[in-house]
């Protein structure tokens, strides 16, 4: 079974840095994504930035990009989201999923098309 566990969560103060990981097992094949996506309290839960593991190809969410670089060590499925100019909106519950890349690659979480396999969670708080 394919299994997900993040980590790296903390508190930090507006404009500081944070880096989470993400190591990820199970898949008996490379053509699949890893994301991480994140929640507030009562909003929706957004994609962040997602890496495609056989091509290599990352993307990222407008209100992140210049500020957060997601990357991969390839020694172990692992991956990790380096967080800069952290904002105090920054401040959720974050999440690392894997699955196919096309479920990966989504703006917010829906019903229909959304990755199967989460990890549970790490909180970030930006404050000072």
């Amino acid at each position: 079974e394919v299994q997900v566990v993040e980590s790296g969560g903390g508190l930090v103060q507006p404009g500081g840095s944070l880096t989470l990981s993400c190591a990820v097992s199970g898949f008996t094949f490379d053509d699949y994504g890893i994301g991480w996506f994140r929640q507030a309290p009562g909003k929706e839960r957004e994609g962040v930035a997602c890496l495609s593991i056989r091509h290599g190809s990352t993307y990222y969410a407008n209100s992140v990009k210049g500020r957060f670089h997601i990357s991969r060590d390839n020694a172990q499925n692992t991956v990790y989201l380096q967080m800069n100019s952290l904002k105090p909106e920054d401040t959720a519950v974050y999440y690392c999923a894997a699955d196919e890349m096309a479920r990966i690659r989504v703006p917010t979480v829906v019903p229909h098309n959304s990755p199967r396999n989460w990890g549970q969670g790490t909180q970030v708080t930006v404050s000072s």
